[in-house]
């Protein structure tokens, strides 16, 4: 067990001679960064110990321990008494043996990814980077490996800007259900052990759910929370949901303003990415968990979600989502403000999966061609138009949107309006009302002079003509995935 009181201290120094101070009044000046706004596409990465199993999710240490799951009769099944083979019992599973940062900041790449964000720390409690603070950790465990370590050289090395997330704070219940049968987690628990606290599980939707995170806990997360931020200096932290509990409030200023404050004396910037209303708004940058908005938003914000619709890490089992339909999610998001941050599940051995490759490198096919109206764009006057009707909200990217040729998207850069098809025509014409002619009736109308059009990737102008009924365009390209027309305007 380490001692916390030097570490305490540090975080205390840096807080007092930086910038920033620990309450929301001061974290209230921060501006999001130039090159978050610009980057539009990131690579989230679920990558630990669940990838072992590979059965129902990445929540697989929670749900083997809780009787009647689907996870614990595959357990007793697959691997026998949870007492005999408990969840630590697949650490040496965990081989990562053909794991390559090279490899794969090359994939992210092509994929057309921006900035990158592996799990440094899942809720089972595993940590996939060299710490100081616990040895249950990928370096001296499993791969033996600094993933986080390894990852930040080669991404770095790509231009690609490294993130961190942490889901720490969930530990303080995810592995409570084991307590309550006979199985490796038992009393007594103390801060260092793998398990530690594994409490009871509560309504963890409930802000202030009893037994709340204790002040032992709580100060162990700033810790290692800081501990990511001095080794690593990413450049970005995500936070899942579970750090809006109210005990964690005080922490998570503290956070902030040692994050801040660091970034500000390395010359650097910082993005710190919350859920809900964990902090206070315009303090850092919301996100939303599979799911988006229905319209634009004046501030910007984040999309996560995944490859796969059952799990964010790798199962035997993943039903994937078709890469066009991520395609269009992209070119909504990026419409009304925001960015978007992919998820993929790499496989235990280090390899990632074909579906995961074939869909990252169908996104960054597109990309390849059509990214200037993607990459450092900016917002237009309104997001889009068309019938379909997004649902808003997290835990909405299951619900398919069936997207038309008359579904456009709106954004502009380099002194261009980019307006997107979300879906290509069968007949190749296309009709964008908001680029009609203004009159009188439709003082909505794009007024404007377009002195030229063309499509990203396709030689071939389209024949157009400006009416009140909208600009009227037609090509003889087809295509089922968005298509981009750029417009010079005078």
């Amino acid at each position: 067990m380490y001692d916390m009181k030097p570490y305490l201290e540090t975080i205390e120094e840096v807080i007092a001679r930086g910038p920033y101070q620990d309450t929301w009044k001061s974290l209230s000046a921060y501006e999001v960064p130039a090159w978050y706004r610009n980057a539009k596409f990131g690579i989230f990465i679920h990558w630990g110990i669940y990838s072992v199993p590979a059965f129902g999710s990445e929540w697989y240490s929670r749900n083997m321990y809780v009787k009647d799951s689907a996870e614990y009769r595959h357990h007793l099944e697959t691997y026998g008494k949870h007492k005999d083979f408990g969840y630590k019992d697949f650490i040496p599973m965990f081989t990562a043996e053909h794991f390559n940062a090279d490899e794969w900041a090359e994939l992210l790449q092509k994929a057309g990814a921006k900035y990158v964000v592996p799990v440094a720390e899942h809720h089972d409690g595993f940590q996939m980077y060299r710490s100081g603070i616990s040895h249950w950790n990928a370096y001296e465990m499993g791969p033996k490996k600094d993933v986080l370590g390894e990852l930040s050289v080669s991404c770095r090395n790509r231009g690609l800007e490294l993130g961190a997330s942490s889901h720490r704070v969930e530990h303080w219940f995810f592995m409570g259900h084991g307590k309550e049968f006979e199985s490796d987690i038992h009393e007594p628990l103390v801060r260092g052990d793998f398990y530690w606290p594994a409490m009871p599980e509560r309504d963890h939707q409930d802000l202030y759910s009893e037994p709340a995170p204790s002040e032992e806990y709580l100060q162990d997360w700033l810790v290692r929370t800081c501990e990511i931020v001095d080794r690593y200096r990413p450049r970005l932290i995500y936070f899942d949901w579970w750090i809006q509990h109210s005990a964690v409030r005080p922490y998570l200023k503290k956070f902030a303003a040692y994050y801040y404050n660091r970034a500000a004396e390395w010359g650097s910037d910082a993005v710190i990415n919350y859920k809900h209303d964990a902090f206070l708004f315009g303090t850092a940058v919301p996100d939303v968990e599979r799911g988006q908005f229905s319209d634009m938003k004046p501030y910007f914000w984040q999309t996560d979600t995944s490859v796969a619709l059952n799990s964010w890490g790798y199962t035997s089992h993943n039903i994937y989502r078709p890469a066009a339909d991520l395609i269009r999610d992209l070119v909504d998001i990026v419409s009304k403000n925001g960015c978007l941050l992919l998820n993929i599940g790499p496989k235990p051995d280090g390899t990632i999966a074909d579906g995961d490759q074939e869909v990252l490198l169908e996104i960054g096919q597109w990309l390849k061609i059509n990214g200037e109206a993607i990459y450092h764009t900016h917002v237009w006057r309104k997001f889009g138009e068309g019938p379909t009707q997004i649902v808003e909200g997290q835990f909405s990217d299951g619900i398919k949107k069936n997207f038309t040729s008359q579904d456009i998207r709106f954004t502009t850069g380099g002194g261009c309006l980019y307006a997107i098809a979300l879906k290509g025509s069968e007949d190749g014409k296309y009709c964008i009302q908001s680029l009609g002619i203004q009159d009188a009736s439709r003082q909505a109308n794009f007024h404007g002079i377009i002195q030229d059009v063309e499509v990203l990737g396709y030689e071939e102008k389209p024949v157009w003509t400006r009416t009140k009924e909208g600009l009227l365009l037609e090509i003889s390209m087809r295509s089922e995935k968005p298509i981009v027309f750029k417009l010079r305007i005078e």
